[in-house]
Parts: C-alpha cells; sequence; structure tokens
C-alpha cells in the first residue's frame, strides 16, 4: 500500500491522454498540455481543477447556450474526501462540475518520487459517451 503522507500536496497536471477501449487510440483528453492541478489535503480531503490550455473566452456580449457548452467541456473540476486502498485512490465526491461523477471514483494511482500517475480505469468520456481509459501525469509543487 503507498504512503499516504507521500500523497499530501498539490500536484501541477504535466498530461492527460485518453485511450479509446475499442480502438487503442490515444488522444489528449483536453488538447496538450491542459492547465491543472489536484491537491491531497492531511485532513482527508482532496480537490482537482483542469482546464484547456487553448480555451477561448467569449467577448463581452452574452454567451449563447453553445459557448457555455464548450467551457463545459474544456474544464473538470471536483471535490472529494479521499480514501487509499492498496494500489488505488477512491475520491468520494461531494460536486463536481459534472453531478454523474458524484459518489464514489477509484482510480489506480502510482507515486515514484515527485511523480504521481493516475491511470488503469476504464470510463466514460462524457463529451463523446466513448468508453476510454484516462492517464493523468502530475508533478509535485
Amino acid at each position: 500500500m503507498a504512503d499516504a503522507s507521500a500523497l499530501i500536496g498539490s500536484w501541477k497536471m504535466d498530461a492527460w491522454t485518453r485511450t479509446s477501449v475499442e480502438t487503442g487510440e490515444t488522444t489528449d483528453a483536453l488538447g496538450p498540455a491542459p492547465i491543472g492541478y489536484i491537491a491531497y489535503h492531511a485532513d482527508g480531503r482532496m480537490m482537482a481543477t483542469v482546464f484547456r490550455r487553448d480555451r477561448s473566452a467569449p467577448g463581452n456580449e452574452d454567451w449563447s447556450k453553445e459557448q457555455k457548452a464548450q467551457m463545459f467541456d474544456d474544464m473538470l473540476a471536483y471535490v472529494a474526501s479521499y480514501t487509499l486502498e492498496e494500489d488505488r485512490v477512491v475520491h468520494h465526491v461531494d460536486g463536481a462540475w459534472n453531478p454523474k461523477w458524484a459518489g464514489d471514483v477509484s482510480r489506480p494511482f502510482k507515486l515514484r518520487g515527485d511523480r504521481l500517475v493516475i491511470s488503469g480505469a476504464p470510463g466514460i468520456d462524457p463529451v463523446t459517451g466513448e468508453k476510454v481509459v484516462y492517464r493523468m501525469e502530475f508533478t509535485k509543487v
């Protein structure tokens, strides 16, 4: 089992890819070099936020429904408590940008020094509906 104290802190996202279970094709989940952080706290709470780096900013006019939908698709955010189970971190989601994430989200992870990789569990891409395996890579800050 991983040392829980090694997970404590803030982690900057280096990459986030998605691999299609059906085709095996790997692509960037939110474009190259997304802006993102995940933070684990000693009190058992965590939070994650990721944005597409080239996210467009609507002008000063009111945003259209399409622009709002695109901004939703170009990000991820949630807050949770967490527990560790062997080589998995389980996020007990309180609230998320995608309400379907309420409840437990269990992900395999690996810690190597200042590197954290969360990957290995199939999920459904909320934009395409496709079954994928996400791989998120972080460096401790």
